[in-house]
């Protein structure tokens, strides 16, 4: 435990655990397979049918019949390389592995990342009325800090995402929690509305990666038979909204300024809005960052992550690949039958290069070289997946517009809902926590929907979609509260049931050398579409104060109707 807490970088080799066990003599796990028919002719896949075991009319475990089973993966995928194969032998050995300890702990420490991503868009929306209380934008100029954080989500998702595919997974994972914890409790401490602003935008640099990277991570240290458990991730997500409202319904309320003007633009002589009557937005802060900065410890400190296998081999890292296996059977107390020797008999050989040094330049000039888009073109190398990849990307930004210009904005909404005057602080905000606490077993949901036969990941989305959209649309219908509240609950649990599912469909369909890249694009696409969010909130509820909320559904009900043309099913498959 000292070592790891002294050096959580440090390098393995397969002989540091001792956890190899021949091949006849492993023990197996049950494998899936999708059981269909390739029709090469068409390139066409049957995406319905059940899974089954692989290795099903196989007798022992001989290395004969492991490359029959990857024989099988292979015809069943339609993609057959050095790669594919060796990926393929990767994941029936953390199948045979099986689900332990090393998974449950990355499946908390993930989720984390997930929490503090909804915990800080959130606590952004929560925190606008005060900043418009104590700093003196009016109620839709407050809206830019919104836009603001939107800037640094774009930045931070389009890096860490290409980065976690350059670099690997491990710093990535570790620096998004570190950024967002510093920043989230130096953003307690804004002096004014434009410094706040820019705290926001650093905040979102770091929280911007955290979805892209944390699931691709996960996924790929994940047993095939446990894939579901990508899905229940997300419900994480919905308990970061959870925290942030409970938090700010106890801070905000008791420590805020009530209806008095900023002093920023009061006269002398004029009761206002004082720093000192309105800490309510500071306390609330400081809280939320040290919160994501403890998460950062328990990360680094608390757990070694080793880098993921499959980013290890599709940078000819076989020995550091098959050592992270290793790694991953000794936290799990199990054994494992794979070697270098299997990987090279199965999968083939590739000519070693050797490493050569290089100057500073070269190795800058190299780095950029690969933020290219050689990196972007794997992912329209057939027309299938070319669809799939422009659709779930459309999904990504159609979304990520739609959501905060409902969610981002809806503690001003309650506030201004009644039928004569505003809704008081205080139960504007226990609406919100009630909000919010409806939405969390969306995701309970999708875990099982997901694996349901007929339904899968495609209907699931789908349809959660549908009634999200809708639900919108009736949240305008009347400006009582209870009727708001009742209408932003069940918006809440549908959507939280479609986000959970887009965020574990959206890695499984991408290929790993390249999950990254495809994961990374459709976060920035969210962040960029929701970056002009707040734009579109500002101008349009100028004129007519639901007209952000119409769009919300309307451009929810346009990913919907691209949902269901998603040409590719993951239900039951194994990922590359």
């Amino acid at each position: 435990m000292l070592g790891i807490f002294v050096n959580p970088w440090k390098q393995h080799d397969a002989k540091d655990f001792d956890v190899y066990v021949h091949l006849a003599d492993a023990e197996r796990h049950p494998s899936l397979r999708t059981t269909r028919n390739p029709r090469k002719a068409e390139g066409k896949l049957d995406d319905d049918a059940e899974p089954a075991r692989a290795s099903e009319n196989l007798t022992g475990y001989t290395i004969e019949a492991l490359r029959a089973e990857i024989d099988l993966d292979v015809a069943a995928s339609g993609h057959d390389s050095m790669y594919d194969r060796k990926s393929k032998i990767i994941n029936l050995a953390i199948q045979d592995i099986g689900m332990g300890r090393y998974q449950m702990q990355l499946f908390v420490l993930c989720g984390f990342g997930w929490l503090a991503d909804n915990l800080w868009l959130q606590g952004l929306a929560l925190t606008l009325p005060s900043l418009t209380s104590e700093f003196g934008p009016s109620e839709t100029q407050v809206r830019y800090t919104t836009c603001a954080t939107f800037l640094g989500l774009c930045i931070g998702a389009s890096f860490w995402g290409i980065a976690s595919d350059v670099i690997g997974r491990r710093l990535a994972f570790n620096g998004t929690l570190f950024i967002a914890g510093v920043f989230g409790l130096a953003i307690g401490g804004g002096n004014t509305w434009i410094g706040t602003c820019g705290l926001f935008a650093s905040l979102g640099v770091g929280i911007g990666g955290n979805l892209p990277v944390d699931g691709a991570l996960f996924l790929e240290f994940l047993p095939t038979a446990s894939g579901s458990l990508l899905t229940l991730l997300s419900i994480w997500w919905p308990l970061g909204q959870l925290i942030a409202s409970l938090i700010a319904w106890g801070l905000i309320p008791k420590y805020s300024c009530g209806d008095e003007p900023s002093c920023d633009i009061s006269a002398p002589g004029v009761a206002c809005c004082h720093k000192e009557q309105n800490m309510g937005w500071r306390y609330f802060n400081f809280t939320l960052g040290a919160l994501t900065f403890m998460m950062f410890v328990c990360r680094f400190f608390l757990f070694h992550l080793y880098e993921s296998p499959k980013f290890l081999l599709s940078r000819g890292r076989q020995g550091e690949a098959v050592a992270a296996v290793h790694g991953i059977a000794y936290k799990n107390r199990r054994k494992t039958w794979l070697t270098q020797e299997i990987l090279n008999e199965i999968g083939g050989t590739a000519a070693e290069t050797e490493e050569t040094g290089l100057s500073r330049g070269e190795v800058i000039k190299r780095f950029f070289a690969k933020f290219s888009t050689e990196r972007i073109t794997p992912l329209f190398a057939t027309r299938r997946l070319g669809t799939m990849t422009c659709l779930i990307w459309f999904c990504w930004a159609t979304i990520g517009m739609g959501y905060p210009l409902f969610n981002g904005f809806l503690p001003q909404y309650l506030l201004n809902s009644g039928q004569t005057t505003p809704t008081p602080t205080d139960i504007a905000y226990r609406n919100y926590a009630i909000t919010s606490t409806v939405g969390v077993p969306g995701s309970l949901i999708a875990y099982y929907t997901v694996d349901t036969k007929y339904i899968g990941r495609k209907y699931t989305i789908a349809m959660s979609s549908l009634l999200t959209g809708i639900l919108l649309c009736l949240f305008t219908v009347s400006p009582d509260s209870n009727y708001q509240l009742v209408m932003s609950s069940l918006e809440a649990f549908f959507q939280n049931i479609m986000y959970g599912v887009l965020y574990a469909y959206t890695p499984e369909v991408f290929p790993a050398p390249n999950r990254g890249t495809g994961t990374g694009i459709a976060s920035c696409l969210n962040r960029i579409a929701g970056l002009c969010a707040p734009i579109v909130a500002v101008h349009a509820g100028t004129s007519n104060p639901k007209a952000p909320i119409y769009a919300s559904g309307a451009l929810i009900l346009a990913a919907f109707i691209a949902q269901c043309c998603f040409p590719i099913e993951t239900r039951g498959k194994q990922t590359l």
